[in-house]
């Protein structure tokens, strides 16, 4: 694999190294997210949140992954055996590979063999994200539909109407970036804002991209996917024990997906205010503090602002942020254009 910004080769056995530490560090750290949420949730609504099992309640997330693990094993006589088992691997399989692309660090020597403390780093870098993202599309749809329950399919044309509406506004708040940076790899993005983070001057950019992350991420208040007053539970209504997990997972996994791609292009990744590069061994934690502080906000809306209803998410999706991303991408444009003459 050639990575962009400097065109080196990693061996094979640290791709191979590489693969297993992010999907074991991804689906590790979701019940700690789960369990932060929790707590977060209720220290906002005045309760304790979690606090029986384990110390603190710590190991709630382990108590239920085993309770969901040892349910009966069903699904309903109307679904299609292989596509209703394949929703959710398409879920999860896609959340972990976009999540492969979120940088956690510069280059650096291990064993005096240079890798990337990132999976890879295309040069085509936002693509590769928003392609992933299209194919998890077809994990909600498969769920939807192959359950054979019509409050599932319901549930399934939803969330596609959904997610295509505010993907696009998502995908136009980083051309933005990209077109001041001039560049897709984001790690050259994030050198690129040695000198200014850019959600100063991409402002609109970023506030389009993190309401719009919360659309992609059927996160509150833009949870209608799964509209339980209205459509029982969406897609994934007919599912139950480690396949809904999955989908769960999937959800929580997209939350620290889109948290990456917002410090990576707007909050400078890596790098410390006023550009400080702080040594390499301290990049990830760096990064992973910046996510949580993004990830607090998820949670902090979740606690504070009620679900809309679906025909007021649609319009505030193409007539309020479609318009602003594009606003926000013609203006970098004359601006860029204007300061290179």
């Amino acid at each position: 694999m050639i990575l962009a910004l400097d065109s080196y080769f990693e061996p094979w056995w640290i791709q191979i190294i590489k693969s297993l530490l992010i999907f074991g560090v991804a689906l590790g750290i979701l019940p700690l997210i789960i369990v932060y949420e929790r707590k977060l949730l209720g220290r906002f609504q005045g309760r304790y949140g979690p606090n029986r099992v384990g110390p603190f309640g710590l190991l709630q997330p382990l108590a239920e992954i085993v309770k969901f693990a040892t349910k009966e094993d069903s699904r309903p006589v109307t679904s299609i055996g292989p596509l209703y088992l394949a929703a959710p691997v398409i879920s999860i399989l896609t959340a972990v590979a976009a999540f492969a692309l979120v940088p956690f660090g510069d280059v650096t020597n291990v064993f005096g063999t240079r890798v990337g403390l990132y999976g890879i780093d295309p040069s085509i870098g936002p693509l590769y994200v928003f392609a992933f993202g299209a194919i998890a599309f077809y994990g909600l749809m498969l769920g939807g539909w192959a359950s054979g329950s019509k409050y599932s399919f319901l549930g399934a044309m939803r969330a596609a109407a959904q997610l295509i509406s505010y993907e696009v506004s998502q995908g136009l708040a980083l051309v933005g970036v990209i077109i001041t940076a001039g560049s897709l790899s984001l790690t050259a993005i994030v050198h690129a804002q040695g000198g200014m983070w850019y959600f100063i001057p991409q402002c609109v950019g970023f506030l389009v991209f993190t309401i719009a992350s919360f659309a992609e991420t059927n996160r509150s208040p833009f949870d209608l996917i799964e509209a339980d007053a209205e459509l029982v539970a969406g897609y994934f209504t007919e599912y139950g024990g480690t396949r809904m997990v999955a989908f769960l997972f999937a959800e929580y996994l997209n939350m620290m997906v889109v948290s990456g791609i917002a410090v990576t292009l707007f909050l400078g990744g890596w790098l410390l205010p006023f550009g400080i590069h702080p040594p390499t061994w301290v990049d990830p934690f760096v990064v992973l503090a910046k996510m949580m502080v993004f990830i607090s906000f998820f949670i902090w809306i979740r606690a504070t602002l009620p679900r809309l209803r679906y025909d007021q998410l649609m319009s505030f999706g193409w007539k309020i942020l479609l318009p602003l991303a594009m606003a926000n991408t013609l203006v970098t444009a004359i601006i860029v254009v204007a300061v290179h003459k």
